[in-house]
């Protein structure tokens, strides 16, 4: 992994591991940031949080549909281990059916043969962002910068568990049961898709 920059349209710190020569997937997503059906589309990506006892590593799958987190993980090391972690919480509690989209950056995660033989096993399709370009995963992006000016930033953390509590806490009791989203009519994600059934 390598700092890249600051992607200065979004404002948001790029983290870059996308030199690494495995098999990149094609950007079949194209910003096509809305779906009419869960668990259809998923868009992943990390983001890291300050702790007192260093950088906390949060990997992060959301339904495009609903805009429900369906996977999240934490670790001191951002590597395949964090972002699996994600992914496999999401295929237990969803079981998606063949022909979910699952779209993230080109990162060396996302990348690795383990990821993709994850995502090969229950027939998804991969489509990645192009190189260095937020907007290819603006969901993701939008809900990193909810979390953190809502949550992140007003708190300090003196150690990764109790930085880990706290993502559960949001994520699980606060945004997806509660948090109203005006994509969603106002409502929560899973109020959302409550209302789908």
């Amino acid at each position: 992994m390598s700092y890249s920059g600051e992607c200065l349209e979004c404002s948001l710190f790029v983290l870059s591991a996308s030199d690494h020569g495995l098999p990149i997937a094609e950007n079949l997503l194209e910003r096509r940031f809305t779906c009419q059906e869960t668990d259809r589309v998923w868009v992943a990506d990390t983001t890291y949080i300050s702790t007192e006892e260093g950088w906390l590593y949060l990997a992060v799958l959301m339904d495009l549909c609903s805009r429900r987190i369906v996977g999240w993980n934490t670790s001191s090391r951002n590597d395949r281990h964090l972002v699996l972690g994600a992914l496999q919480q999401a295929l237990v509690m969803r079981q998606p059916k063949p022909g979910l989209m699952h779209h993230s950056d080109r990162g060396s995660t996302y990348a690795a043969y383990e990821y993709q033989a994850q995502l090969a096993a229950v027939e998804a399709v991969c489509s990645m962002s192009r190189k260095g370009d937020c907007y290819d995963n603006a969901a993701m992006e939008s809900f990193f910068s909810s979390l953190k000016k809502e949550r992140v930033h007003r708190r300090k953390y003196w150690g990764q568990d109790e930085a880990t509590d706290d993502m559960k806490s949001y994520i699980e009791d606060f945004y997806n049961r509660r948090r109203r989203h005006s994509h969603l009519g106002d409502i929560s994600p899973v109020e959302y898709e409550t209302c789908l059934i």
